[in-house]
């Protein structure tokens, strides 16, 4: 037992796993199963808006987006994200994390209906309406990184609570699984009922107006999935932690956990009293006091998620790129509108079966073994080997007779990544802040790695761009070229691994010891709590 840790809470972390983890799981796992889908499933439709707002007949790129709009469209999201980051963490200990849930979960239902919904006289008036909803659909998903982190944190026992929260992000794999095959399965089915004529014929002529309503299918279903939890959500109680340590209701959070793990708990009020009243719980987030205790982790955890996420959605924004660098896909100019979105879901949804989703879930069964900083030291040290193998031989992999190969390395990258870094960068900012702050600093973590995110969405768009300036026009300028992008992604892997360096490891620790807010007493489990 830690002196001074209150027996709800040292009740929660010895408690042994049971039905209500598994729902807490599925409740706020439904919200990044919805958060991957709709971040992501705009790769997938992409090229299809430029085919339908922007091909006009003798056009020199048919099927890009002008690369200003493409910036736009992908980089709304990211930037509503990071916003409700920021907001909804620091909501999340002020009002308390399950008040603001249902409003990050009713935000994302609407912004992703409207998304489909984008209406305008013009192809920019579109893309401006479509923005805008995006723009409220990441503020709801910025939401629901530090409120559902927090949550499972707060809700878990101590043995496995890394496989809690790392199976809650998980679920961010599977809605990338399910962005590509609904993808699949609209473009299938419009393909089939229209049969659209070769694009060669006539760029404008080869794009059935139906095919207007395959774009918005697929975003319009992101609001679905996180409609069926709604009621669920609404009905969780509070985490005893926040009840307790900063709403200062101790008998409250008693009567909450004492229904949730069916056993008795005191409230100890005069236990609560004694802990607020004690120095440890006075100082605020700008204090000094704040930099000297959690200075560092709140460094290390922002710079690592800050450089992950610059790699990890570059390579997830400017994928479908490759694809016809290497030749996977055929030429815009040999296919359909409709087949073009077929073929990229197909390829999109192969890397995220093979590569994406694997590694969360190895992560799940393996966090609690080996721990979170040996998962993502491992993670970066192959984001950095694999990315160098596919860049500095890019001209290799661009052979047609090497595919298998740049397929295998470019699906490794993404498997050390959500085996790595991606999953222990939401994990360990729930774990290593005090109580009143958890939710405020794994707010901040993730408006950093949002940061990073925009980075790749905006300065790799471009960066990946050709080289050759004679062969762009003004809406689509000259870059630095993919395999250079791909270098210093692999020299951003390899920061992380140095940054992480700063964070230490939370595995087989209760929050409140990994906090500094208890003292360890040798009489361990002096509280035994039958659940």
């Amino acid at each position: 037992m830690l002196e001074g840790q209150l027996q709800v809470l040292n009740a929660l972390d010895v408690a042994r796993t049971q039905w209500y983890h598994f729902k807490a799981i599925a409740i706020a796992g439904m919200g990044f199963f919805t958060d991957a889908y709709d971040l992501f499933c705009i790769s997938m439709i992409a090229r299809l808006l430029g085919r339908l707002y922007y091909t006009v007949p003798g056009a020199e790129h048919p099927g890009n987006l002008p690369i200003n709009v493409a910036v736009a469209v992908n980089g709304a999201a990211l930037f509503g994200t990071l916003f409700g980051q920021l907001f909804f963490g620091w909501l999340g200990d002020h009002m308390g994390r399950k008040k603001v849930y249902g409003v990050t979960l009713i935000l994302m239902i609407f912004s992703s209906f409207a998304s489909g919904l984008s209406f305008g006289k013009t192809a920019k008036g579109v893309m401006a309406c479509l923005c805008f909803f995006r723009f409220w659909l990441g503020f709801g998903v910025g939401g629901e990184y530090p409120l559902s982190a927090t949550i499972m944190s707060e809700y878990a026992n101590k043995k496995t609570r890394g496989t809690f929260i790392a199976a809650v992000f998980a679920m961010q794999g599977m809605g990338i699984l399910a962005g590509g095959i609904v993808a699949l399965i609209v473009s299938a089915a419009f393909e089939r009922k229209f049969k659209p004529p070769p694009f060669n014929v006539d760029p404008v002529a080869s794009i059935p107006r139906e095919a207007d309503y395959i774009w918005r299918i697929v975003l319009m279903f992101g609001a679905f999935p996180a409609s069926l939890t709604y009621y669920w959500r609404m009905q969780m109680p509070e985490t005893a932690r926040y009840t307790a340590l900063v709403a200062k209701n101790p008998r409250q959070a008693a009567e909450d956990m004492s229904k949730v793990l069916n056993v008795h708990l005191d409230a100890e009020e005069e236990r609560v009293e004694r802990l607020v009243r004690s120095e440890r719980h006075k100082f605020g987030l700008l204090s000094r006091e704040f930099a000297s205790r959690y200075g560092i982790r709140l460094l290390g955890t922002t710079s690592t998620w800050f450089l992950l996420d610059i790699a990890f959605y570059s390579q997830n924004l400017f994928q479908k790129d490759l694809y016809f660098s290497v030749g996977w896909i055929p030429p815009t100019d040999e296919m359909s509108a409709i087949t073009e979105v077929y073929l990229i879901a197909r390829f999109s949804t192969l890397i995220a079966l093979c590569g994406t989703v694997p590694g969360y879930w190895f992560t799940v069964a393996f966090i609690d073994v080996i721990g979170r900083w040996w998962i993502q030291m491992i993670g970066f040290f192959f984001m950095t080997i694999f990315m160098f193998a596919i860049a500095f031989p890019y001209d290799h992999w661009n052979s047609k007779d090497h595919r298998i190969g740049f397929l295998i390395l470019y699906g490794l990258t993404f498997f050390f990544a959500n085996f790595g870094p991606n999953a222990t960068t939401f994990v360990v900012p729930a774990e290593i802040f005090p109580a009143r702050l958890r939710s405020t600093c794994h707010g901040i973590s993730a408006a950093a790695g949002k940061a990073g995110a925009i980075i790749g969405a905006f300065g790799f768009l471009y960066a990946s761009q050709e080289e050759d300036p004679s062969k762009r026009s003004h809406n689509y300028p000259s870059g630095i070229g993919k395999k250079k992008s791909l270098i210093i992604l692999g020299v951003i892997n390899f920061m992380g691994m140095l940054c992480t360096f700063m964070i230490p490891e939370p595995m087989g620790k209760s929050l409140e010891e990994l906090a500094g807010e208890v003292d360890v007493d040798n009489a361990e489990n002096y509280y035994k709590v039958i659940v």
